[in-house]
């Protein structure tokens, strides 16, 4: 296999829970925004459309849609994002959870709220990766933003919709620290980004992002979530999860198979 990173990324990822990438998929973006905009033309029915209180521009999250629409498809399994994955994990294997697409159009007063992926899903797995690739430049001051090291914390907070309502009532889960508010009590790192690069993150790192106040300015970007060797079925009957996969009919801690989640490497 051909190598894609280098030892430091590797350790950062590794050491923070979160590196950038830069460069990798710069062929692969004039895919991606077609891909998107059919998308959005198209929304599955689990879509959400968030606004500000003060209006403006929409914040629009969709999910689970690489097998209707063939520019994702393309990008999934002819893109190296396996082969990077497997580098990052460490694992022979490379499966696909879902894919995730994130759209804040300009003057979007909606930030995203800081949180852990892990919570959200009916998976566990010892080896995680989602992969953040931004269609549109993003400064510093607006891009996604991680704590470092968070990863390794062994925490697990309560799950909320990008409306910072909680996912499920009542669920027993501890609620996320006010990072904004104590900013300076964690190490937050995060990049500039441009078309192209992308940011690799585990599933367990707490991570969030400011609100577009651009007005002209839009922030695309298309989240890749990947499962290592050992992921296994998590069935949480009367959770809520996202994706929620209603149709997955596999038993707690069966092996994670079926056309919904196809081996993309190994």
């Amino acid at each position: 296999m051909t190598r894609h990173l280098d030892d430091a990324t590797l350790d950062e990822f590794r050491g923070q829970g979160a590196t950038v990438l830069r460069g990798m998929f710069t062929d692969w973006i004039e895919t991606l925004r077609s891909g998107i905009e059919a998308n959005m033309d198209d929304p599955a029915p689990n879509a959400r459309i968030y606004t500000g209180k003060e209006g403006g521009g929409r914040f629009f999250v969709d999910y689970c849609n690489w097998a209707r629409f063939p520019d994702y498809k393309r990008f999934i399994f002819e893109s190296k994002a396996a082969e990077i994955g497997a580098e990052l994990m460490q694992s022979a294997s490379v499966q696909l959870f879902h894919e995730h697409v994130l759209v804040k159009e300009a003057a979007t007063g909606v930030p995203t709220p800081w949180h852990q992926d892990a919570p959200y899903y009916c998976v566990r797995a010892p080896k995680t990766l989602s992969l953040w690739i931004p269609l549109d430049e993003v400064p510093r001051e607006t891009t996604l933003e991680f704590i470092a090291g968070s990863h390794e914390w062994g925490k697990v907070y309560r799950p909320q919709r990008f409306n910072s309502e909680p996912l499920n009532e009542n669920d027993g889960l501890e609620e996320i620290p006010d990072i904004d508010g104590n900013r300076g009590d964690y190490t937050i790192i995060g990049w500039a980004l441009q078309p192209g690069d992308a940011v690799a993150f585990d599933y367990r790192t707490i991570h969030g992002a400011p609100a577009n106040t651009s007005q002209t300015q839009q922030r695309r970007a298309f989240s890749l979530r990947l499962l290592g060797e050992g992921a296994t079925f998590r069935r949480r009957d009367g959770i809520v999860t996202s994706p929620p996969f209603p149709e997955v009919t596999l038993r707690d801690g069966d092996p994670l198979t079926g056309e919904e989640f196809p081996v993309l490497r190994g």
